[in-house]
């Protein structure tokens, strides 16, 4: 009885083929695959699952010899991504808990780093586009190259397996990103602000919504944060979280400026 690994790339491998050999080079070139084995560091056994990731479905519309867009794989690297990252963690730091390597794998497979990473090795420049849209807003599409990376990161374990897949990830995302301290980050300034006014013995940050504006599909909310009877900051945002994360990077900010500016002027004493 077969595995469930090798079930699961039996289900992905059974897809629709492109019609001649002739109508694979149009679409990618020995020169672009030359580039493409460079890129992901491994040699290309099926050029169909990397045309496949890189279609995206807006070149459905003008090409109905395709059937398929990179979606199908884009979910497929999408799990892929996460064990290898979840697996990548869970050995970095053996004495943390499941809640901090979840929100630090977050940081590693959220649309931005994926963009950034795909960015990284140029990966814009193998998409397959449809004709009307415009080449600026591939560019500036953080979804479509993103959503490519994660499709790449699914042709690759088809062709060649899980270790090149996460060879490719720990080129590309983990280790430059690990690099740069990205795990050591903490946006979220609710957290951080409740942590700063616990250490310091001040009283509970309280959120309170002062104003929305706009139609209901388009909200904008302003939020206010007091700390006892006084107001620390005001956000805005889409929604009443991004509202009060805001608020709270203001006033977390505010604190932390009159704690160094008190530290420095003891220290002069």
């Amino acid at each position: 009885m077969k595995n469930i690994s090798e079930r699961i790339l039996g289900i992905f491998k059974r897809s629709k083929t492109f019609k001649t050999r002739g109508e694979l080079k149009k679409l990618l070139t020995a020169e672009k695959v030359r580039k493409l084995e460079i890129l992901i560091g491994c040699k290309i056994k099926n050029e169909q699952f990397f045309i496949r990731a890189l279609v995206h479905r807006s070149f459905l519309e003008n090409n109905s010899d395709y059937e398929y867009s990179n979606e199908r794989l884009e979910f497929l690297g999408d799990a892929v991504l996460s064990v290898v990252v979840a697996k990548y963690l869970y050995q970095k730091f053996p004495s943390e808990n499941e809640g901090f390597l979840t929100k630090v794998r977050s940081k590693y497979v959220n649309k931005i780093a994926l963009a950034e990473a795909a960015e990284s090795i140029n990966l814009a420049n193998f998409l397959l586009l449809g004709k009307n849209l415009p080449s600026h807003f591939v560019q500036n599409s953080k979804t479509i190259i993103a959503d490519a990376f994660e499709a790449l990161i699914g042709a690759i374990y088809l062709d060649n397996g899980l270790s090149s897949a996460s060879n490719f990830i720990t080129s590309v995302l983990i280790e430059p990103f690990t690099r740069a301290g990205i795990h050591l980050i903490d946006e979220n300034f609710k957290s951080q602000l409740l942590e700063f006014t616990q250490a310091k013995k001040m009283d509970t940050p309280q959120y309170t919504v002062i104003k929305e504006e706009g139609p209901h599909h388009d909200k904008l909310f302003t939020v206010k944060v007091n700390i006892g009877k006084d107001e620390y900051g005001i956000g805005k945002g889409k929604s009443k979280k991004n509202a009060e994360q805001n608020a709270a990077e203001i006033a977390f900010q505010k604190l932390s400026a009159e704690d160094s500016q008190s530290i420095t002027e003891d220290g002069n004493h």
